[in-house]
């Protein structure tokens, strides 16, 4: 915190551009390439404005045509670009589309709103002509994950891995673009990940803002402006933590010991049941809800069920204000003992 690496500052006061941050950097995108296993041909980028900036940044480089953003002609997405195709499961999908529908052509070709986003719908094969392919990998809110990556051919694969980025093997090379924020697994909030494959820079037309295109980002290895310095430091600390450990197939292990552990838990449960497919479930989070025909009951055994936890220790336990009900989120640094924890304190609510 106040001195680094013996220079007698912090990482929040050195100059980005200083030999004293440089080699920190270097070795955080070194070890996020060795734990994800991303392929020469990729580029890192550490930015900044969350995986919502994404939503703006992948349709503006990869399907905007010369036309400024507002300007387009019948047929055409704003922007005169190509058109996008997106699958929505869920919330942050849903918003994904709606943001890259201001500057191109997004079409919806499949969702699994209609099941309230207890699932993941089938993916159809992308159209010719399609600027990109997008999924959200895990869900938050819904706690679904795709069971299969979708083959889109050459057609770009882009997705949002914010909250399940480093949980388990991911192959990158079925990827154009992956982003992911880095407030579940990798450290503070306020640096953004995206991993991009190098074919799909420097496509964004001239109109497109600089802090907004991922050549100027690419050129200037994430520091055509000052970058979040301190999260980079942060970040690398949870890589070291997580290398130590035995890499992502130990910490996949350890998630789905966790997952597994609770999941059963609520097939057996009189009270508590999870409403995802199985298929589906995610691993990083995992929403229930209380058994009880009246939803007046439901709802005052839940309200009762979160108060009560969060006195006995157990706290953010309150499902997303859009579906309620509860979500354990279960991200990297939760032990097995917290969730074991929860079981417990799940179990004595039951009895009563």
């Amino acid at each position: 915190m106040c001195d680094t690496n013996g220079t007698g500052q912090s990482v929040m006061e050195m100059s980005h551009r200083s030999k004293d941050f440089k080699p920190i950097i270097e070795k955080t995108e070194s070890l996020l390439r060795e734990l994800m296993g991303i392929p020469a041909n990729y580029k890192v980028l550490f930015l900044q404005g969350g995986a919502s900036l994404q939503f703006a940044m992948v349709p503006l480089n990869l399907a905007v045509g010369e036309k400024a953003a507002g300007e387009k002609a019948a047929g055409e997405g704003a922007g005169g670009g190509k058109k996008a195709a997106y699958i929505d499961t869920g919330v942050w999908a849903d918003k994904a589309a709606k943001e890259a529908a201001k500057f191109t052509g997004v079409e919806v070709r499949a969702s699994s709103g209609d099941k309230a986003y207890t699932c993941v719908p089938d993916a159809p094969s992308p159209e010719p002509g399609d600027a990109y392919y997008h999924i959200t990998l895990n869900n938050t809110i819904v706690g679904t994950k795709w069971a299969h990556i979708p083959d889109t051919g050459n057609v770009p694969l882009v997705s949002d891995i914010s909250s399940c980025i480093l949980s388990e093997p991911l192959d990158v090379s079925k990827f154009g673009i992956l982003y992911a924020g880095a407030q579940k697994n990798l450290g503070p909030a306020g640096t953004t990940v995206v991993i991009i494959r190098e074919d799909l820079i420097g496509h964004a037309p001239a109109w497109v803002p600089a802090m907004l295109r991922y050549d100027i980002h690419a050129g200037e290895a994430s520091m055509y402006n000052t970058p979040p310095c301190y999260g980079i430091y942060m970040i690398g600390l949870v890589l070291e933590w997580l290398k130590n450990l035995g890499g992502v197939p130990v910490i996949a292990k350890m998630n789905q010991e966790k997952a597994g552990l609770l999941y059963q838990y609520l097939e057996n449960s009189k009270l508590f049941y999870s409403p995802v497919e199985k298929p589906f479930r995610s691993l990083m989070n995992i929403p229930f809800a209380a058994r009880a025909e009246d939803p007046e009951k439901r709802t005052e055994l839940e309200n009762r069920f979160v108060k009560e936890a969060a006195a006995a220790g157990l706290v953010n336990l309150a499902g997303h204000r859009l579906v309620g009900g509860m979500r354990a989120s279960i991200y990297n640094a939760m032990p097995l003992e917290g969730v074991q924890a929860l079981i417990r304190f799940m179990e004595q609510f039951q009895r009563g």
